[in-house]
């Protein structure tokens, strides 16, 4: 209600990355005091146990996470969990430091509810953002989302490198880690959708399916066609990938209410929230089936409210990640879904999300 009524009017009076910057300046306020963690937790915080699951060997309080890109750098875990979240996903980070795309370069569509932007994979650096992280106390699974730098030279041999790199440095502070394979938001678009480059890529990393190793996710894009998705997959499954997270902001202008006008004059850019949510359920059905729901999948990409937090958890994923919805409906969000599982719970007569999604 307050977000809705007085927080959400001031800050889309200013253009959407100084909203966002803003916001981040008094999450880290927050984040440092324990006075005001706590009053974010008595506020937002909500848990049940039905909402509990164990997967990769770590314990989620609840389904519901921070995507990747909200809190690039690292800075605010600790306020993010006290607003009720389950997880966390940092970054993406890159090999080296990157300032990111010209300004302006976040947009927001008010009439679609979602964002489109070309940050640019702007980040401080694998090894500054994960020596940050050694210094943050959080009791929730931390996952740490790797990409290529942002650098039209880094190509090839050079980019396997760059993401070794930081593989490495995730590994030491990361509970889980994703691999970004595209990234629609810089300039080249895409990184690593082809099966031969990916294979490539999975062989330098060493990824495997091991309880010894960090778990290792990949990430698809929300524009891949069934057969590309399949081929990529393929690959995936042969290196024993443990898990998936889909998808990834999208390149395409479909269906939108906002003005062609207006569109053409924000220019390229990954498209994220409410838009892509079926293109979002779709991938992730395909690769639900694709692997006998043998393989855990996170869900993002247009989670704004509990239907469709429920439609990506019947399609087959196991966790739901938030980062425009929350813009859009600010921290409430978290606790609002959450608590709409638990109802259903109680009314299918079932003790855990599980159990809910069998029942369904």
């Amino acid at each position: 209600m307050i977000y809705n009524s007085l927080v959400k009017p001031l800050l889309f009076q200013l253009d959407a990355e100084r909203a966002h910057d803003l916001t981040h300046h008094f999450a880290r306020k927050a984040s440092d005091s324990g006075f005001l963690r706590a009053l974010v937790k008595t506020i937002y915080d909500y848990q049940a146990p039905g909402l509990s699951q164990n997967i990769w060997g770590l314990t989620f309080r609840n389904p519901l996470g921070l995507a990747a890109g909200f809190d690039k750098n690292g800075h605010i875990p600790e306020i993010m969990e006290a607003a009720g979240l389950g997880f966390i996903e940092i970054g993406s980070i890159t090999g080296n430091p990157s300032t990111g795309n010209p300004k302006p370069r976040l947009f927001r569509l008010p009439r679609d509810r979602a964002l489109i932007n070309r940050m640019g994979l702007n980040n401080d650096g694998a090894k500054t953002v994960v020596k940050r992280l050694k210094n943050k106390k959080i009791s929730i699974p931390l996952g740490v989302n790797i990409a290529k730098t942002h650098d039209p030279n880094v190509m090839g041999d050079l980019a396997i490198r760059d993401y070794v790199h930081s593989f490495k440095e995730a590994q030491k502070v990361a509970d889980y880690i994703t691999v970004n394979i595209s990234c629609p938001n810089t300039t080249e678009g895409k990184t690593f959708e082809d099966p031969a480059a990916l294979g490539e890529l999975l062989s330098a990393l060493a990824i495997r399916n091991d309880a010894r190793v960090v778990p290792t996710l990949i990430k698809f894009s929300s524009d891949l066609t069934k057969d590309q998705l399949m081929q990529l997959l393929q690959v995936c499954e042969a290196h024993q990938i443990p898990g998936y997270v889909a998808c990834n902001t999208s390149s395409a202008r479909d269906h939108l209410d906002t003005p062609e006008s207006e569109l053409k004059k924000i220019g390229y850019g990954g498209l994220s929230g409410h838009p892509i949510a079926s293109k979002s359920v779709r991938v992730i059905r395909w690769i639900s089936e694709a692997t006998k729901r043998q393989k855990p999948i996170i869900g993002v990409g247009g989670v704004d409210s509990f239907s469709t937090a429920l439609q990506m958890m019947l399609a087959g994923a196991d966790l739901l990640q938030v980062y425009t919805g929350l813009v859009y409906e600010g921290p409430g969000l978290i606790k609002s879904i959450n608590r709409q599982f638990v109802k259903e719970l109680r009314e299918l007569n079932v003790d855990s999300i599980y159990q809910l999604m069998s029942a369904s």
